[in-house]
């Protein structure tokens, strides 16, 4: 990582979904694709909400904060996840709304604390402990808007803050990628993001046989490039030029020159060969693993 990278950045690209009443965590339970039943008050969770395919409609950080479970989400698809979500609801007795407006996000580099998803609460501030990007920690601040205990000082860049985001290996759904990637596909079953032994919940049986049957033929690397990369955008290998090998999942420039990204590529195109962004005659993009061990690895 670029040297001495430090300090806040305001998050205006994330939003917040809250989930009231006494059924929130049980609907989110059979909604999302980690444990939200026995969710412990100092820790989060990383979440994906899956179609009936097992493709990822949206992905959350979720935590309790008081009465409520708060889920933060990328503000670009959180009216259509809000409005969908909301319809499952059904008898149970919980209640979704917009709490965007209520909540600043900030996210803070180099003062972190604490394994990833582990959750304080200082005041009426909630911190979560994120991975990190080069070995340099992050973490995400919610706190209520026009509170007292805001950072008078925002030192960090947001474009520097996403790049962070890119460097730690843990992509978030945004528009571009919704229903691309099946959660193993993003590496989610590694950084704590699916559970194999809670109950069902919607593309559960899709998620499990990609895991258990061999199936999963992409996974998540990090990738970089002196040409711009953007989520949703395909890439090549010089072996098929006219069938892509995988997709750009999420991407932002780098202090240090070119671009860095999230791609999720056919295995059988790491082992060698040239990579390009876009078409076939590209940018030629870089790969590298992934920067936590996978599942199967451990």
């Amino acid at each position: 990582m670029t040297a001495a990278i430090h300090g806040v950045a305001p998050l205006a690209h994330l939003g917040v979904i809250a989930v009231a009443g006494e059924d929130a965590a049980s609907f989110l339970q059979n909604q999302l694709t980690t444990d939200f039943q026995s969710i412990p008050n100092d820790e989060a969770r990383l979440a994906a909400w899956c179609s009936a395919k097992g493709r990822m409609l949206a992905s959350f950080i979720g935590f309790k904060r008081g009465d409520e479970i708060l889920l933060v989400v990328s503000r670009d698809i959180l009216p259509q996840t809000l409005k969908r979500l909301s319809m499952f609801v059904l008898r149970m007795k919980a209640k979704l709304r917009d709490a965007t407006s209520e909540f600043d996000l900030l996210g803070n580099v180099g003062d972190a604390s604490g394994k990833p998803w582990a959750l304080r609460h200082v005041g009426d501030a909630s911190f979560i402990t994120l991975y990190p990007a080069d070995g340099t920690s992050r973490e995400l601040l919610v706190l209520p808007a026009e509170s007292p205990n805001k950072p008078k000082l925002t030192t960090l860049d947001p474009s520097v803050w996403q790049w962070t985001d890119v460097r730690s290996g843990i992509a978030t759904i945004t528009a571009p990628i919704v229903e691309a990637f099946v959660p193993q596909m993003l590496n989610y079953e590694s950084v704590e993001g699916v559970n194999f032994k809670k109950g069902c919940y919607p593309g559960q049986e899709v998620v499990a046989r990609s895991q258990f049957r061999g199936t999963l033929k992409r996974r998540a690397f990090l990738a970089h490039s002196n040409g711009e990369m953007n989520a949703g955008q395909e890439l090549f290998h010089e072996s098929s030029r006219d069938q892509p090998c995988g997709t750009v999942a999420q991407a932002a420039r780098s202090p240090d020159g070119g671009w860095d990204a999230i791609v999720s590529v056919q295995l059988a195109a790491v082992d060698g060969g040239r990579v390009t962004a876009g078409s076939a005659d590209g940018t030629p993009v870089t790969l590298a693993p992934a920067p936590y061990p996978l599942l199967a690895d451990v």
